[in-house]
């Protein structure tokens, strides 16, 4: 119950601040570097801004109990998921690893929050 709830938070706060680049673009040189990548990938700067949104959905979420919280850890779950394609097929996997790390930890807090229910 403890890692659950640290894992979470960490994906909590690791995503809040992701997102918040994403949809406000606070931080430019970030900011900058991931539109680079989605303008990569063939998609706009609305569908970014949508990956934010998600993303922070999923930040928010996770903290949460019941069916709510699995749902949140599974919204990081699937952008990390779609990451991971995306920088396989157009990148490196480098390009992936922090997209798998994410993956990994969503993926146990998702099971774990499940296996509460």
């Amino acid at each position: 119950m403890t890692a659950v709830f640290i894992v979470s938070l960490m994906l909590s706060v690791f995503f809040i601040f992701a997102s918040s680049i994403k949809i406000l673009g606070w931080q430019k040189t970030i900011f900058d570097t991931q539109l680079v990548f989605f303008e990569k990938y063939g998609l706009s700067r609305q569908i970014m801004f949508l990956v934010g949104c998600i993303e922070l959905f999923g930040a928010v979420t996770i903290l949460s109990s019941g069916m709510i919280g699995v749902i949140g850890a599974a919204s990081l779950l699937v952008t990390s998921a779609g990451a991971i394609c995306f920088h396989v097929r157009f990148d490196t996997w480098k390009d992936g690893i922090p997209a798998v790390s994410t993956l990994l930890l969503s993926s146990f807090v998702s099971y774990a929050k499940l296996n509460m229910l």
